[in-house]
């Protein structure tokens, strides 16, 4: 269907027209401006219903051009004027509060005015431009002059002696396919009497077996990491000569998960001691369970029941731990949930410990037993509540975003001073809860005194924050508490990354193969280690592995072989 011509009917001209509907004597021009709206009508329930179009596609093709954000978003890199004084964000403490005494026992000042605070967003300086000690895992090539040597004389002027300079660097940048192959053409020779058949040998550097480690290693972080389909790096892989099928691809990554199961479970025994647990899940689409919904659907329609009774949800949990130093990510894919996860790997945990911190947004399905974690809510959820209805309620949730702005602040100073938890804690009841208490009184006023509709939007947003007050201001009185839980939703964007990518996985094997995997490309990342590299050394160890996986996680590996931790190339 053709869009309809664009026109321009203002509110006033709208209203005119719809007067004289009112008594029946519309004009030819009413006529024709009611022909256009109704064209404009059709077109758009097509488009809605027929076409895939975004919000900003659809404000542009009615409006002209995108609308701008309006500057009280939450995203807004200065507070205002009214707000009060602020920390700055690049965490730096002025003159005043050095000459007050302020130690790093204590909690510092802080900064009094926002000039100098780094730029939230755009381009930042230096994006793209990467020195050479950024190219860790780059080969290593000794240039050396063919004529000259420390000592000799100069060959300009004669005079003075060569010395030693450090080495100068250069980085040349090659491209290779992700998969690669080695054709070894063996002389055979055949004897003319008995018919036996003698065929050279392989060089010692060949693969024992068709498919390096290295090339399954390269397999799984292409599936699980990068997030690229069998069937897409099956076309890739055949354009380089060099064709790999589907479910070969398939195969290889199973064998690459039958070494890792061991360092998996070990993983899942030193999370359940670990002191602070992130959480949070995302849908999954598994083609077995989505037959089975299809059935206990059918069982419901055949029992007259409007719904089925059985679970029909399929989600993907990420658990994101911190074990003292360490993060650990664990993921699982099925029917279970977020809470019945949680529960199943705090069932691991030594009863001596105490119940760990537990980060979640507020949904129901995050819940574990009453006692058996210390639960936090995100703040970032909280301040959602507000952003997304700005529009409608701008001075009120102006209120919020920019107490819960300065609070954010004032993490994000902690964090740059590398402030101890204890320190961090003494800062945030110094600074933050001031402005956390002052919150409190503006929100229970605006119920108690009926100055918002319960029922509204902004009403519920404000009933979300003061039902769950108590947990989301746990870092006000437990040192190590965070605010937010953004730790775990970027973690879950490797399988989300998956999802959009490759829609489904065929079975809860290999939904479960995908958890293990991308559980320990990630923990590889948190841990600074190149996964490929260790996902090679897990295959050429194997049977060492399931004897004592604790000495093959990824910041002990290359300990045990006797290597040096070299950090991997950051993500």
């Amino acid at each position: 269907m053709k869009q309809p011509e664009s026109f321009t009917l203002s509110a006033a001209d709208g209203e005119a027209i719809l007067a004289r509907l009112s008594v029946y004597a519309p004009t030819r021009g009413d006529c024709e401006t009611l022909m256009l709206v109704m064209r404009w009508y059709v077109w758009l329930m097509y488009a809605l219903q027929e076409t895939k179009i975004t919000l900003s596609r659809l404000r542009r093709l009615l409006f002209g051009k995108a609308l701008k954000p309006s500057p009280t978003s939450e995203d807004a890199s200065t507070p205002s004027a009214e707000s009060g004084e602020a920390p700055r964000a690049d965490g730096v403490i002025d003159a005043d509060a050095r000459e007050s005494g302020a130690t790093a026992g204590e909690a510092p000042l802080p900064p009094q005015s926002p000039e100098g605070a780094k730029p939230k967003g755009g381009h930042r300086t230096g994006t793209g431009r990467l020195g050479a000690d950024a190219y860790v895992g780059a080969e290593r090539v000794e240039c050396r002059h063919d004529e000259l040597a420390a000592g000799q004389r100069c060959p300009v002027c004669g005079q003075g002696s060569l010395y030693d300079l450090p080495p100068g660097v250069e980085i040349r940048i090659n491209g290779h396919a992700l998969l690669s192959a080695i054709r070894y053409e063996l002389h055979k020779l055949r004897c003319s009497a008995c018919g036996a058949i003698f065929t050279a040998p392989l060089p010692d550097a060949a693969s024992k077996t068709k498919y390096s480690p290295g090339a399954r290693a390269a397999l799984v972080v292409s599936r699980y990491y990068l997030g690229l389909p069998f069937y897409r790096l099956e076309g890739y892989q055949a354009m380089q000569g060099v064709p790999v099928a589907d479910a070969t691809q398939w195969e290889q990554i199973e064998a690459v998960a039958r070494c890792c199961y061991g360092v998996f479970g070990y993983l899942e025994t030193l999370a359940a001691q670990g002191e602070l647990i992130h959480q949070d899940d995302t849908t999954v689409r598994i083609l077995t369970l989505m037959k089975e919904n299809e059935q206990i659907r059918a069982r419901a329609a055949a029992q007259g029941l409007s719904r089925a009774t059985e679970r029909t949800g399929m989600f993907t949990t990420a658990l994101v731990v911190r074990v003292g130093e360490r993060l650990i990510a664990l993921y699982y894919s099925g029917r279970a949930h977020a809470g019945e996860n949680l529960a199943a790997l705090l069932s691991k945990r030594e009863a001596a410990q105490e119940p760990p911190l537990v980060m979640s947004d507020a949904l129901s399905r995050n819940d574990v037993a009453e006692g058996v974690v210390v639960r936090c809510h995100c703040l970032a959820h909280g301040r959602r509540q507000f952003s997304d209805i700005e529009e409608m309620f701008p001075s009120e949730c102006r209120v919020v975003i920019e107490t819960l702005k300065a609070v954010f602040d004032h993490e994000e100073v902690a964090r740059e001073q590398a402030m101890s938890p204890a320190a961090r804690l003494a800062y945030h009841q110094t600074y933050s809860e001031p402005l956390m208490e002052e919150l409190k009184v503006w929100l229970d006023q605006q119920i108690n005194d009926r100055l918002v509709e319960p029922n509204s939007a902004l009403g519920k947003a404000i009933a979300y924050m003061r039902t769950y007050w108590e947990t989301l201001t746990r870092f006000l009185h437990i040192e190590q508490a965070p605010l937010d839980n953004n730790l775990v939703e970027r973690a879950l964007k490797l399988f989300i990354r998956q999802r959009k990518n490759s829609l489904f996985y065929k079975s809860e094997h290999s939904a479960h193969i995908a958890s293990v995997l991308t559980s320990l490309i990630l923990t590889c990342i948190y841990a600074g280690v190149n996964a490929l590299e260790y996902f090679v050394a897990l295959q050429e160890h194997r049977a060492e592995v399931f004897a004592e996986p604790e000495a093959w996680l990824p910041w002990t590996y290359r300990a045990r072989l006797g290597l040096e931790l070299s950090p991997s190339v950051p993500s």
